[in-house]
């Protein structure tokens, strides 16, 4: 037997618009561009450039939507189907001391990895089957040079798709030639493979240190990785400690990834777009949005014009009533995109002032001791809105300063309570710690535990664990393997 249920909730559903505006929120300056001329392209009811009676245009544009159901005309629909011209337009800022020049950005050419290796694959002279293998590979090969896929599954790749048999030995022997490619080190399966291919074709050992070196990478790798310089060489029975120290030290500056930046790059200059400029005058901080992120886009006069001939044309077509009600939506589709570019705008703005204010003293002579502690819910607080809208802003966006360029999230930081009962910044504290890791004697590093002695003599009153992460997010390795001979 069926029953019939009435319950009521209570749910949060963001509406298209807000949607729209998170993602655009979220978008990076230089990102920006793009994302305009896609809806550009694909709205020709949005158009660039100023409108003298914009005011005026969106109040005939209200009054005449709410006929729309209604009306008909015998206008032809490809006058109106058509795509304006809205190619390239103009970005106007708001600031008065940041003029751009609408210039091309220089974008960097680079030939990827692959790319550099099918190159040198083509050099090889293969017949067409071992070609194929060659470029499965090739393709099998990741970002950081490595070749972490097994040869067997390999084989079977190339017998699937490929609809080639082969041995492992085969590939092997493939894989040894790549291995003589450039960069050095690529194609290795581990990093005890990648270190010894590079000081088989490294020119800085002499032929007895080159022999120490490969006997230290093959036969004593887990006492390498760990820094046990002193067992091994005595293993070694290596008398000469200067010879050794230069084996050793020639041997840590091989490269453990190759592959990451070998692109070969053909470019001009690569540029790094704040999203804000802040400029000191005479002590007083002038905060500017950049240039790009403030487009002029208006609503098509024409297809405002095309709503309104047919509100007052007959009201019987069934055909007509389908088009005003695509000319509506684009109408729509061009306002929202506008109202959240300005939203935009706004809460850009509000959202760095408040930074700014809060970290005034950092903004005047940045100086890092000056950072304040500063949460996501201090800047939530003080614009009044959402803890994630904060989170957007701070994530994706940058500042031009007179000391750099700095990603916002820089500017945030936890607080810590030292003896004097002042809260300082977790940043104070890292770089702090950083200093005492890079001035330590490297024949004896500090440990945590020391760090964490020395960090309390300063006023900082932290425990151990947290000596540990910050140790980790400074990416400083514990005190054994920062050991140096």
């Amino acid at each position: 037997m069926q029953k019939f249920t009435l319950n009521q909730t209570l749910s949060q559903k963001l509406s298209p618009q807000q949607i729209q505006f998170i993602k655009l929120l979220q978008i990076p300056t230089a990102e920006l561009d793009s994302r305009i001329e896609q809806e550009l392209e694909v709205n020709p009811a949005l158009e660039e450039g100023k409108d003298k009676s914009e005011d005026d245009l969106q109040d005939d544009y209200n009054d005449n939507s709410d006929n729309y159901e209604d009306s008909t005309d015998t206008l032809d629909v490809n006058d109106y189907l058509r795509d304006d011209d809205v190619s390239g337009y103009k970005m106007q800022g708001d600031g008065n001391n940041y003029n751009e020049e609408e210039r091309e950005i220089p974008m960097i050419h680079q030939v990827g990895l692959h790319d550099h290796l099918m190159t040198q694959l083509g050099f090889l002279g293969l017949d067409d089957r071992k070609t194929i293998m060659g470029r499965q590979l090739v393709g099998s090969i990741e970002s950081d040079g490595y070749l972490r896929r097994d040869l067997s599954a390999i084989r079977n790749d190339l017998a699937f798709t490929q609809g080639i048999e082969c041995t492992k030995e085969e590939l092997e022997g493939i894989l040894a030639s790549i291995q003589e490619f450039d960069p050095a080190g690529v194609g290795a399966r581990d990093l005890q493979e990648c270190l010894l291919i590079q000081i088989r074709r490294s020119e800085a050992f002499s032929e007895e240190g080159k022999a120490i070196a490969m006997a230290i990478i093959e036969n004593h790798f887990d006492a390498f990785t760990k820094k046990h310089y002193e067992k091994i060489q005595k293993r070694l029975k290596v008398n000469d400690d200067d010879t050794y120290r230069d084996i050793i030290l020639k041997i840590l500056k091989l490269n453990p990834k190759p592959g990451a930046g070998s692109a070969i790059e053909h470019s001009k200059t690569q540029y790094l777009l704040p999203d804000f400029i802040v400029s000191n005058t005479n002590g007083v901080l002038d905060i500017t949005l950049n240039a790009r992120n403030a487009p002029d886009l208006k609503v098509s006069r024409s297809y405002s014009d095309m709503l309104d001939a047919y509100s007052k044309s007959d009201k019987t077509d069934k055909k007509l009533k389908e088009t005003v009600s695509f000319v509506k939506q684009k109408l729509d589709a061009a306002k929202w995109f506008i109202d959240a570019i300005k939203q935009r705008q706004n809460t850009l703005l509000m959202t760095m002032r408040a930074i700014v204010e809060f970290q005034y003293d950092y903004f005047l002579e940045g100086d890092e001791s000056k950072l304040r502690p500063m949460i996501l819910k201090d800047i939530a607080d003080k614009i009044q809105m959402d803890i994630s809208t904060v989170s957007r802003v701070a994530n994706s966006k940058s500042v031009q300063t007179e000391f750099g360029i700095y990603p916002l999230k820089y500017f945030f930081s936890e607080g810590i309570a030292t003896d004097s009962g002042e809260d300082v910044s977790s940043r104070e504290v890292k770089n702090f710690l950083k200093g005492l890791v890079d001035n330590e004697d490297k024949s004896k590093p500090l440990s945590d535990d020391k760090l964490v002695n020395l960090l309390k003599d300063k006023g900082y009153n932290i425990a151990r664990r947290t000596v540990s992460k910050y140790r980790e997010q400074l990416n400083i390795p514990v005190a054994r393997l920062r050991k140096q001979i």
